[in-house]
């Protein structure tokens, strides 16, 4: 089992892994290397998204609006049928959601057309496309970190691309968090009070 930077990857999976790096998102959100799965293929690389808070660098242990994802590059060379293809894209997004928006019975339907529209925008053929949107809401009771409600979006997705060239992908999932997260558009400036 290797990960990104061994000297035994394969080149279609080095071209993947370097397209990823390439990506541009949304300035309000910052991406970088993580630990990747290590027994779902041959090789893997991963990319965790973090949505930045602009008060502080530090993450409030209660603060409103936290969003993060990844987005797993699998490879096997030998293909496989379930994929239609040698590359696998996963994709995980989680975010804090106010509690109106949690109760709207159309928010999965919402959040997955976010994902569609984003990569159909960018004109990338893929297969295989599937995944699962959960709206949950959670209450603590007791002696318990967090504010007292909390409202969250998760969803789940993977897709077989069939280029090694992701940077738009990776663009693509970029999109989905900022959405998910509620961020302003890119050079958009949001006044607060």
């Amino acid at each position: 089992m290797t990960t990104s930077g061994s000297a035994a990857e394969p080149a279609p999976f080095r071209a993947a892994v370097d397209a990823m790096g390439a990506a541009t998102v949304h300035p309000g959100i910052e991406l970088g290397p993580i630990r990747p799965p290590q027994r779902l293929a041959p090789f893997s690389y991963a990319i965790g998204a973090e949505v930045k808070h602009v008060e502080t660098e530090v993450v409030p242990e209660q603060s409103e609006g936290d969003a993060f994802g990844r987005l797993i590059l699998l490879y096997d060379p030998n293909g496989d049928e379930a994929w239609n293809g040698t590359l696998r894209l996963v994709a995980y997004i989680q975010a804090d959601v106010d509690a109106s928006l949690a109760g709207d019975p159309l928010l999965p339907e919402v959040a997955w057309s976010w994902l569609v529209d984003a990569l159909e925008a960018r004109n990338e053929p893929l297969n295989a496309l599937g995944g699962t949107v959960t709206a949950t809401s959670s209450v603590r009771y007791g002696d318990i970190a967090g504010p007292p409600r909390a409202h969250q979006l998760e969803l789940r997705a993977s897709w077989t691309p069939t280029t090694v060239e992701l940077a738009s992908h990776v663009e693509a999932f970029g999109e989905v968090l900022a959405y998910a997260a509620g961020l302003p558009p890119a050079g958009i400036t949001e006044l607060r009070a």
